[in-house]
């Protein structure tokens, strides 16, 4: 199928603009989608490290008022226990978040505590005891052991606490006791809460969790996942002190975009380690990046499809005086009158139209000349075989009933070397020997034309029956006569040859037609390595 300029015209920039246009939409949707992943991850990381940094400074606020508290005299002295107890009672209503506090003696039976939960006990076993009776102690989240029955517990899941104390002297220096509490780890729920909340819509399906610093325990998280260990990347990351966000895989086989931190502490409080994770499953975290990406290339595409359309119709005003051209020159060609029309307002255009114009006022004032040499014009004078004249006179005439016309076009491999290195005297031998070889191997009623310089067309007349295969067996046989050795002043020369087939009116009713399929079946030989017969297929 042959289409004409403007077709090719349209196409071309339709292609160009089609294949620019997405390769832009992709680069712009990769670009940005990595940018948003980037902003997505950023922003769970951030998450992490500001509720890592609300849990450190709610404990730091917590041990400050704890050793506020210790200061207190009726609590430091111990001679007024009523007074001690209002005072914790009295900061237990104030700061829900102390389950219990408690003061003991030196021994660590507690003397006082609020709601008089475990007064009388001895405590002096458990670490906020012996911890703190050397110092401030900050004890990790543990489960309820002494108050799991005494404290209200409305969720009945099990309770869990985080201990702080803080060591009690007289005016004399001489440890009197300790004063000890219980900070419920409900509190970080609602630190997480607080956090997340106002990002519910960008971080939609996130779960937060808060692992031990010491074993990677889940301090808090999905119920299911509470109390396990989490030993993942992240985490790992996360206590080499790295803020930041990753995709991984996680304990049940699905893939994550997670973001973690470690708190680090709040002034003079270094903190116990804990390490925040924020995490939300890929295919919810880049849903927007996605939809983005879907968004760009189908706008990449309507546009792509509009600039072709626009290339179209641009194609048709810039081929629109040539076409005119070439219908006036197609017309004259098959012998009708037609006079080539006069461009204007192109330059380019103006002279070829005028050029053509008087080159066919010229060629229709010599035609009585040309009749003289009618015999002389239809043969090539160096090989003897018809030339293109011979041709298209030879196509004029009416072809055998129940018959086809088979094209073989050949052109020589390698012929142009032969002239370079050994002149055009011996490249003008070799065709002759090549126009004698064609004859060797063709029948006599088969027509041989030489189309110019190192370019044969055999016209073979042959019977309505499949003829690729009887043209596949004289195209080879050409193929090998012409590769023989070319032997002249005792230097051999060689030359291969390429071969295209085309049949009328098989391929095509108009004759010519089928010559230019034929000669591009003999470029696709060409193109697979020469020597070959390639015969047209519709």
């Amino acid at each position: 199928m042959k289409f004409n300029l403007r077709a090719y015209m349209a196409l071309f920039f339709g292609v160009i603009i089609i294949v620019l246009t997405m390769l832009l939409s992709i680069t712009i949707s990769r670009h940005s989608g990595e940018t948003i992943k980037r902003e997505i991850g950023n922003s769970l990381s951030t998450t992490a490290y500001n509720m890592a940094d609300k849990l450190d400074y709610f404990m730091w606020s917590r041990i400050g008022e704890v050793e506020a508290l210790s200061q207190i005299k009726d609590i430091k002295s111990q001679e007024d226990l009523q007074s001690a107890q209002a005072i914790l009672d009295q900061l237990k209503s104030s700061i829900p978040v102390f389950s219990w506090i408690g003061l003991t003696d030196s021994a660590g039976n507690v003397v006082a505590a609020t709601d008089k939960i475990l007064l009388g006990s001895d405590i002096s076993k458990r670490p906020v005891f012996h911890e703190g009776k050397n110092g401030t102690f900050i004890g990790d989240v543990h489960n309820a052991v002494l108050l799991a029955n005494l404290l209200p517990n409305p969720t009945g899941e099990p309770m869990q606490f985080v201990d702080i104390s803080n060591p009690l002297s007289d005016k004399d220096g001489n440890f009197t006791g300790v004063l000890a509490a219980h900070l419920s780890w409900e509190w970080s729920r609602q630190v997480k809460d607080e956090i997340v909340q106002p990002l519910k819509d960008e971080l939609s399906g996130a779960e937060v969790f808060v692992i031990s610093g010491n074993d990677h325990t889940v301090l808090l998280g999905p119920p299911k996942m509470a109390g396990e260990i989490l030993d993942i990347t992240s985490v790992q990351n996360a206590r080499k002190g790295e803020n930041s966000w990753l995709v991984e895989q996680w304990p049940d086989g699905k893939s994550y975009l997670t973001g973690f931190s470690i708190g680090d502490g709040h002034h003079d409080y270094s903190g116990l380690g804990w390490i925040v994770i924020v995490r939300i499953p890929v295919e919810d975290a880049f849903a927007p990046v996605d939809t983005l990406k879907s968004f760009i290339i189908k706008l990449g595409t309507f546009t792509a499809v509009i600039f072709a359309v626009i290339g179209w119709l641009l194609a048709g005003f810039v081929t629109s005086p040539l076409r005119k051209i070439t219908n006036a020159a197609h017309s004259l060609r098959l012998g009708n009158q037609a006079a080539i029309p006069y461009i204007k307002g192109i330059h380019d255009l103006e002279l070829l139209s005028g050029s053509l114009r008087d080159l066919v006022d010229s060629l229709i004032r010599t035609e009585s000349d040309l009749g003289e040499m009618e015999t002389l014009a239809r043969q090539d004078l160096l090989t003897g075989l018809g030339n293109r004249v011979a041709l298209e006179q030879f196509l004029k005439k009416p072809n055998n009933m129940g018959h086809s016309l088979a094209f073989l076009y050949l052109d020589l491999d390698g012929f142009k070397q032969i002239n370079d290195s050994h002149g055009h005297q011996t490249g003008d031998m070799v065709l002759k020997e090549v126009a004698n070889r064609l004859k060797e191997s063709t029948r006599k009623e088969d027509s041989i034309f030489r189309l110019g310089g190192d370019e044969f067309l055999i016209v073979i007349d042959t019977p309505n029956k499949p003829v690729e295969p009887i043209l596949n067996t004289i195209a080879y046989k050409l193929i090998e006569n012409i590769n023989k050795p070319y032997i002249f002043d005792k230097v051999m020369l060689k030359v291969g040859c390429s071969v295209g087939g085309a049949v009328w009116p098989d391929h095509d009713t108009d004759p010519f037609t089928v010559i230019s399929y034929a000669d591009e079946a003999l470029y696709a030989s060409k193109r697979n390595g020469k020597n070959k017969f390639t015969f047209h297929l519709n």
